[in-house]
């Protein structure tokens, strides 16, 4: 059987679209499974079920434990950044004065070469200073200061005499993050969140080993696919049906009856790990680009982009 000559023209100069399909060019999706996909009552840190639920005003959950002991790493992380960019002050502040004091010695040496020295200074016709204070051939002469020069010369090939590169501290910032967010986040900021847990008659066959959630309101069983917005006052999780048809109407919680403000309520984040997708970012995309040459070995893939 004749195979088709537009596949297999391989005599031409550049790709063909069915080479750069074979060689896995361009961007490749693949559509993300419930596995990938962070449960809506699982910590943004440690994946797991929350254990004492908080969450942040952008919607974001945390176990209580894993967040307190990420603010408190940033907070000993910024006092160790301060220090650092402190003690980087200081060495810039000694420098500088020990260059203005190396800067008076020379412009009184010079006036006293000038003035009193055995030999006069020289200029060129370009106004260039002779370094030793002599011309002619007496210009070979090395001082004890350029001696001093070459024996402190930085030589990049070699490993003894590599010059170091300075690091310089830049000013860190003294606020905390949401470490999912990367917004401005404070500890009185953050909200306990409780869920409706459902009873055992409640509660369908195929939920039985794991807990299961419900709306306050409808009793319906909450999931992934579900949107949820949890009240800041109290702290009470609701669905979004239930927060459109009542919540916005009668600003009290249908749990406890507690009246609260339009700000109070924060929709809760699904997902956004870097690990997992949510609502309709459910599609991994992977891009490939071809090198110089032509081989397999040139592929040089991309970070994975979600």
């Amino acid at each position: 059987m004749p195979q088709r000559h537009s596949k297999n023209n391989n005599d031409l100069a550049f790709f063909t679209y069915e080479e750069k399909r074979k060689l896995g060019y361009g961007t490749q999706r693949e559509r993300l499974g419930k596995d990938s996909i962070k449960p809506f009552d699982a910590c943004c840190l440690c994946l797991k079920p929350l254990i004492g639920p908080l969450c942040c005003p952008k919607g974001h959950t945390f176990c209580k434990e894993c967040i307190l002991e990420c603010l408190l790493y940033q907070k000993k992380d910024i006092k160790r950044k301060l220090a650092a960019h402190e003690v980087q002050k200081k060495q810039e502040k000694e420098e500088e004065e020990e260059k203005l004091i190396l800067q008076k010695a020379k412009e009184l040496d010079a006036f006293d070469q000038q003035n009193h020295g055995p030999v006069p200074q020289y200029h060129d016709r370009s106004g260039s200073q002779d370094k030793n204070g002599f011309h002619g051939a007496n210009n070979v002469k090395v001082t004890s200061f350029e001696d001093e020069a070459l024996r402190n010369m930085k030589a990049f090939w070699l490993p003894s005499a590599t010059p170091e590169a300075t690091v310089k501290v830049d000013v860190p910032s003294i606020h905390t993050v949401c470490p999912e967010g990367q917004e401005k986040l404070k500890l009185k900021s953050l909200f306990p969140i409780s869920f409706t847990e459902e009873t055992a008659d409640q509660k369908s066959s195929k939920a039985v080993e794991k807990k299961s959630y419900m709306c306050p309101s409808c009793k319906s069983t909450i999931t992934n696919t579900m949107s949820l917005v949890a009240v800041s006052t109290c702290g009470h999780v609701f669905c979004k049906k239930c927060y459109d048809k009542f919540l916005v109407k009668d600003k009290a919680c249908l749990e406890c009856s507690k009246p609260f403000r339009e700000r109070n309520l924060v929709p809760l984040e699904k997902g956004g790990t870097g690990f997992a997708a949510h609502d309709e970012r459910l599609e991994a995309r992977y891009f490939k680009h071809l090198g110089s040459g032509s081989g397999l070995g040139l592929v040089k893939p991309a970070p994975k982009t979600y």
